[in-house]
């Protein structure tokens, strides 16, 4: 059975079983018996709610994808299809050119030193067209012209990167290293250099905000981290919001910029605010990952998720999950750990945790597993988790519908 995706989700929902953990996770578990474990699910329902809350919180800034974060080409291409979704922010220019098959606007979020790629954009007018690349300084502008020269290949088109970064009072640098390029001073310079260099052209500038978009503002247990995240979130959306309007305006005297990119799925109404803004990144928050249980102002539904089996009893109160070491990236901590989901009541052992062949669990509800159960577990971010399964059982009205094949299970893998 297949379906289409992009009509499916422009549909409304009005149904939230997700809010009722005790009828949703056992439904996951019935739609997917049939299916060997570890078996990626993915909410139809749920996911469409997280399609059409994110416009919301957008209020008419489009939303470019963030395909990171999924890592599924069918849901990118379905919510491309939608009105209030626009382009694509790739991770890589290899998947953006293959991206670029079937999609026509394609940021590359990360500058790229691939010279096998970089060749195939610069021989072909249709990719060169369709795929721009991340720069922040000149080195980037040298290596492609090592590579094949100006007067040899197309025009390459270039988004400019601000760095979005807070040098906060005492506490120094807040946010992701990145740019080298922090004020409208350097922005300008840089624009500069960029328009007087044959076979490119500058089109966008980008500034993501991690310290707004990836600090929850709520940690759940963590009150007095959550006053400190508030306070850094919003310092800093000041600070982003009155320096990014300064960089662009610098920039648009030395070229006509077709975007401005920024943000993420946890700032999207902060980032929609900035007026200098044309187009705002997200992706994580299409499957909500267990992440964004930390903010106050929008909670995901829990679209994707996946099941482990019990392959062992160690004790009579314990049970053993065939692997779960599914870690995200980020600093290393509980919060970068799957999340048990159902039964309820379990428990990762402390000094063992989720590993790669095995997750030992305990806890009230460990004594009822058996050899064959299924445990259901949520990643803390998003994309991450299609890096694990070949494809996702797509599931509605307590059915699979489709399947679903992630980059993984097309053969790709491209970081």
């Amino acid at each position: 059975m297949s379906l289409d995706l992009a009509l499916s989700l422009s549909r409304p929902t009005d149904a939230t079983p997700w809010l009722t953990p005790a009828e949703y996770w056992p439904s996951l578990t019935a739609a997917t018996q049939g299916l060997d474990t570890p078996v990626g699910a993915l909410h139809l329902g749920a996911l469409r709610h997280n399609t059409h809350d994110m416009l919301g919180r957008a209020a008419g800034t489009p939303i470019r994808v963030a395909s990171k974060s999924l890592r599924v080409r069918g849901v990118l291409e379905a919510v491309l299809a939608l009105p209030g979704y626009s382009g694509v922010l790739a991770y890589t220019l290899t998947e953006a050119l293959w991206l670029a098959e079937t999609l026509d606007d394609i940021v590359v979020g990360y500058p790229t030193v691939d010279r096998a790629a970089i060749l195939r954009l610069a021989r072909s007018a249709r990719l060169a067209g369709r795929v721009t690349l991340m720069v922040d300084s000149l080195d980037h502008l040298d290596l492609v012209d090592t590579v094949i020269a100006p007067s040899q290949r197309e025009r390459i088109r270039v988004c400019l990167e601000l760095d979005a970064s807070w040098q906060a009072p005492v506490l120094g640098h807040l946010g992701v290293w990145r740019s080298p390029v922090h004020t409208p001073e350097d922005a300008r310079a840089l624009a500069l250099a960029i328009v007087s260099r044959p076979g490119f052209e500058l089109v966008g500038l980008m500034a993501y905000e991690a310290q707004i978009a990836g600090l929850g503002d709520r940690p759940q247990g963590h009150p007095v981290r959550g006053g400190m995240n508030r306070w850094v979130r919003n310092r800093s959306i000041v600070d982003i919001s009155a320096r990014r309007a300064a960089a662009v305006a610098a920039v648009r005297q030395v070229a006509d910029l077709e975007f401005v990119n920024g943000g993420g799925t946890g700032s999207l109404e902060s980032t929609h605010a900035d007026t200098s803004v044309t187009d705002i990144a997200a992706g994580s928050g299409f499957f909500g990952g267990h992440l964004f249980d930390n903010y106050s102002g929008f909670r995901p539904a829990p679209a994707a998720a996946f099941a482990l089996s019990v392959v062992r009893k160690p004790t009579a109160a314990s049970a053993a999950m065939l692997g779960g070491g599914w870690i995200a990236s980020g600093p290393p901590g509980p919060d970068r750990t799957p999340r048990l989901v159902w039964p309820e009541g379990l428990k990762l052992v402390p000094r063992e945790m989720a590993g790669e062949v095995q997750s030992p669990v305990t806890g009230a509800a460990a004594a009822r597993l058996g050899v064959g159960d299924r445990v259901w577990l949520r990643h803390t971010k998003s994309g991450e988790l299609s890096e694990h399964v070949n494809e996702f059982a797509v599931v509605d009205d307590g059915i699979v519908v489709d399947m679903l094949p992630t980059y993984r299970g097309e053969g790709k893998a491209f970081l």
